[in-house]
Formats: structure tokens, sequence, C-alpha cells
């Protein structure tokens, strides 16, 4: 198994230790098996191991920050969550632009799903059975009482691990090199579900796929059909199967619980499928021309919403082909018919953006905040054109109207910086750059861009007083994980 050295990997660990005031020394053991209170770690102490968890995975893989994708992918996780065995967990779920077929959950309520894996589902039932069967990993604190029954060691300790092998399973690009030893005794790292784990997860997310009113019998389903390509696989099976282990017994075990429920036929979304065609232009390996055809050959084919998610999908080749005129005829036809639908003006803003029409992409995203206040992404979006009209001012203005929950997102320290770079205020710029590197993982970088901004004449009172507290707690973590790699 591969083991893992990278530094950005114990950000876990640290994050740990710093903010709840424990000294590395004072090191947590697990509570004994079958404690299942939820004593096993603090909420708080959860919140701040997943936010540290995130920015690990944030510094490897390729998250998507699509509005689209990421309201769906969003809207899908907490309607499944809501009807859990714990509505009040706190989740947060997430797309990685990667066509392996992987889904998995890490601490905090943090839910990872392949964007190969929704292109490989045949059904929106399908794809959220995956998706409750990670939520009730989280519900049933599988990740930390896995850790606890194979290595005993600190609960600090495992999520970091959790968020190295995430990232050597998902992106082996790495480098061998790169993966290669972590510092935990002569213990093995795991995250394995055991099959009663598994089970469990099964059954409970068979429950969870009920009550939200999708097709209880998509579990079994999917699993079958991942079980008969895993045959072609050979080694290279998914790594969805090599962390859930799909077997001829559990997929009786699902289907006759399923079946224990009414049947009950559920039609997708039509976001669903929009979403589908999208993330299919964004795969690894499809050539543009290659798209062309196959969007071509679907428009005519099935109900007219799945001639419209082919149409749709056609005008985003088009896009990414820079034939203007096509993908605008296309998305004007669609916003017509189905002006609710708000993929098709997303996908009309995003053209006026790449003719760097800026005037026509700022009204047609201030329309889309207007109607879609909770997504971030638009904002974002709306921001980022104001930046590039040169109205950097103006940016910063809305930069300030962000809500507080997403102040700390690396794509808000971005623009940030971008608008004080466009002013010609170097101490602001490092200083937000600094945090955009933190918050991705890249502590080193991070410390990096505070010294420039403290060597800056622009340099005052107040500014420097924060600088230096930033620089501060960012030596303490690099010093904390240095100190970690030499036990």
């Amino acid at each position: 198994m591969k083991l893992i050295k990278n530094s950005l990997f114990f950000t876990l660990f640290i994050h740990f230790f710093l903010f709840s005031g424990l000294r590395a020394a004072d090191e947590i053991k697990l509570p004994d098996m079958g404690d299942s209170t939820g004593t096993l770690i603090s909420p708080a102490q959860e919140k701040l191991l997943g936010a540290s968890f995130f920015r690990s995975i944030r510094s490897q893989l390729e998250i998507s920050y699509d509005p689209d994708v990421q309201q769906y992918i969003q809207t899908l996780g907490q309607t499944l969550a809501a009807n859990s065995d714990t509505p009040t967990q706190d989740f947060y779920f997430f797309v990685v632009l990667s066509d392996d077929i992987n889904a998995f959950a890490g601490p905090g309520g943090y839910i990872g799903i392949n964007s190969g894996l929704i292109l490989s589902s045949d059904s929106e039932s399908e794809l959220a059975s995956v998706v409750a069967h990670e939520i009730a990993h989280v519900t049933q604190r599988h990740i930390y009482r896995s850790y606890e029954a194979s290595s005993r060691m600190s609960l600090p300790a495992a999520a970091a691990m959790v968020a190295a092998i995430i990232i050597a399973t998902q992106a082996p690009e790495v480098g061998l090199g790169a993966l290669s030893a972590i510092q935990a005794g002569s213990l093995q790292m795991q995250i394995d579900f055991t099959r009663d784990n598994e089970q469990e997860a099964d059954r409970i997310g068979i429950r969870i796929l009920e009550r939200s009113g999708f097709d209880p019998l998509s579990m079994p389903a999917f699993f079958e059909k991942l079980q008969l390509a895993s045959r072609y696989y050979g080694e290279g099976a998914p790594e969805f199967l090599r962390t859930h282990p799909v077997t001829s017994s559990r997929i009786s075990d699902t289907r006759g619980r399923a079946e224990k429920y009414p049947y009950r036929q559920v039609p997708d979304s039509q976001t669903y499928r929009l979403i589908k065609a999208k993330l299919r232009i964004g795969s690894e390996n499809t050539k543009l021309n290659d798209l062309v055809v196959y969007f071509t050959n679907k428009v005519n084919q099935g109900t007219a919403e799945q001639r419209a998610a082919m149409q749709y999908g056609l005008g985003l080749t088009f896009i990414k082909k820079q034939q203007f005129d096509k993908a605008e005829e296309i998305f004007q036809n669609l916003h017509q018919r189905y002006p609710k639908q708000q993929e098709y003006l997303t996908a009309l803003a995003q053209a006026a953006v790449n003719q760097q029409d800026f005037e026509t992409a700022k009204k047609r995203y201030l329309k889309l905040q207007q109607q879609f206040p909770g997504n971030i992404e638009y904002q974002f979006e709306y921001i980022s054109i104001l930046l590039k009209s040169n109205q950097p001012r103006l940016a910063l203005q809305h930069l300030n109207l962000i809500d507080y929950r997403y102040q700390q997102h690396p794509r808000y320290y971005l623009l940030r910086a971008r608008a004080y770079g466009n002013l010609k205020d170097n101490v602001n710029l490092h200083r937000y750059m600094a945090e955009y590197f933190y918050a991705i993982g890249q502590p080193n970088t991070a410390i990096l861009q505070i010294t420039l901004a403290q060597k800056d004449k622009g340099l005052n009172f107040y500014l420097s007083a924060i600088l230096e507290d930033r620089l501060n707690l960012f030596q303490a973590e690099i010093l904390a994980i240095k100190q970690l790699q030499e036990q």
C-alpha cells in the first residue's frame, strides 16, 4: 500500500492542536470500540478537522467551482442528508473533476463525488444511491471507527491519513516519490471500510433513498453494473470498487432490502441530464469534434427534455470551439422555451464572457444572482467580470457584501487579491494571495506572500499587525509539520 510523505497532508493534524489548545505531546486516543454516542470527536473538533481535510484535498485535486455543477451536487446531497438519521449534521458536497469512478467521505461531512462516477450513472437515483451511501458512512462515523479498530492511532493523524490516501488514489500523477511515507510507527494505515460498515451504509443509504423520493432499487442496480464492468478492468478496476468491494452477496442483500419498499418509478430531473452533458464536455479524454458528433446524433432522440439536454451539450461544445453564434442561437432558444431552467441562462452568460462582451455578461449574471441569490459562484462570476472590465473598486464593494460564510473561500481571496493588484495596492495584493494559498493547503507559499507584503513601502501599523499575526500562525504550522515528520 502506498504511504504518504507530502507535508500538506499533515494540515489536519496541525490544525487540531493549534485551534484546540492541545500540545502535540497530549495525543488523543480514540475511545473503545462500540462507542456510538458521538463521543469519538467533539462537533467543534470535527468541524476544524473537516476544514483542514478539505484544504488538503484542494491542494492536489481539481474541484469543480462551476456554479451549476456545484449547486446541483449540493442540492442533491442536502436533500438526501435531510432524510438521514442525523439531519442536523453539517455536510458539504463537491465534485472532483476526474474520469475515475469514485466517491469518498471525509471528516466533518465533506463528501466528494468524481465526475466520472456521475457520468457512469444511468439515472439520477443511481447517483443518489452512491451519495446516500457516503452520507451513511458519515452519520455512522465509520471513518473514525475504522481507524480506531485498525491502528489505535490518534484521531488527528487518522484524519490526515484519510486525506492523504484519497489523494493517492485520486491523483497518481502526483508521483510515486511524493507518496512514500508518513511517520506513524509500523502501523499500516487504511481507509477500507469493514464488511459490517459497508452493509450498514447500504442499509441506511437505502432508507435515505426511499425517504428522499428516489428508487431504492437503484443501489443494487448500480452495484451490479459496476461489478459487471469490473470484469473488463482487471487490475485497473474503479477505485470505488476497491474501497467499497461489491460482491454477489452484497448485491443480493441490498436488492432484498430495497424490494421491501413499494415499487417506485422515479424520473430523472432535467438538471441531472444537463449536468451530465456539461461534465461530459469537461472529460479528460474527449475530443471536441467527437462531442459534436455525439450530441448531434442524439438531439432528435428521446423526450423533449432529453433532446433539450443534448442541444445544451452541443451548445457548450460550440463555446469550446469558439463558434459563439451557433451557441448563442441554441441557448436563446432553450432559454425562451424553459425560462426557469437556470443552466441555459448560465450558458448564455458564459458565452458572452468568452466573447469578451462583458456588459452583456454582467447583465446576465446579475439576473442569475437575483433569481438564485444562494448561489455564491454566480456572485464570484459577476465580480470576476467586473475585474475583467477594469472595475476593481466596484468589485471590492461587491466582495464586501459576500456572506461571511463564504469569506474563507479560496476564490474570495483570489478575487480580492486581483482587485487590489489592479489598484496597485501591493500590500493587500500579497496579503490576500497569502490567504488564498493557505486556503488551498500551501502554507509555505502563503508565508512567502506575507514576507513580500511586509517589505512593501505601503505597509501601515494596522496591516503590519495583521500580517504578523498570520505569519505566526503559518510558521507555527510549518514548524509543527517539521517536528511531526522528524518523529
